[in-house]
């Protein structure tokens, strides 16, 4: 085999192994029924009249899913008249549900917060940091998009303005049918959530 044929295998394998990586990446949704700070019970199926649904992920006392917050109202209300659905839940340990109504109460946080007792859903999701989001088809249960909402928040930065809009992106490309390239989004930056055994 002379080396371009060796290039060629190499190249082959490698992007079928970055589309597998990327597959793997995005899980597909269990059915729930979760409680959020409301005391409304949620469950897969009470999302059945959305095309799609975004979930973030919410956090007690972290700045960055505090901060990321403004940003996921102005993609929700971008959206207004597409048939989406905006959710959070909280799968940190140590946020019960009183905790959780606090900081909405405090924040103004206008979306249900789903309380993820037990980490089951951020076990299927792989959910790993808080201020990370998930676009679900609520029909197939696919995850078609996981990640940032925009590039604004950085651990050790802030943006005055979003340069990529990760999140806005996805939504208009899964409207108009086609599947998010997974391999152009970066790690969500977000407070850690630990996943603990059962």
């Amino acid at each position: 085999m002379n080396w371009f044929s060796r290039l060629i295998v190499f190249l082959t394998a490698a992007t079928l192994s970055a589309a597998s990586l990327s597959d793997e990446w995005l899980r597909s949704i269990p059915e729930f029924e979760l409680t959020d700070h409301l005391g409304e019970i949620h469950t897969l199926d009470k999302y059945d009249s959305f095309d799609y649904v975004v979930f973030y992920v919410q956090g007690v006392g972290c700045p960055i899913a505090r901060i990321a917050l403004q940003s996921y109202r102005e993609v929700r209300d971008e959206f207004a008249n597409k048939n989406i659905g905006f959710s959070m839940f909280n799968s940190n340990i140590q946020d019960s549900l009183s905790r959780i109504a606090k900081e909405a109460g405090e924040f103004g946080i206008d979306f249900p917060i789903m309380k993820d007792e037990g980490q089951r859903l951020a076990r299927a999701l792989g959910v790993e940091r808080t201020a990370e989001v998930f676009i679900v088809n609520p029909h197939s249960r696919e995850v078609l998009f996981r990640g940032p909402i925009n590039d604004q928040l950085g651990y050790e930065t802030q943006r005055n303005e979003a340069r990529e809009h990760y999140l806005k992106d996805a939504l208009y490309t899964v409207l108009a049918g086609d599947a998010v390239n997974m391999n152009d989004i970066p790690d969500s930056k977000g407070c850690l959530v630990a996943i603990f055994d059962t």
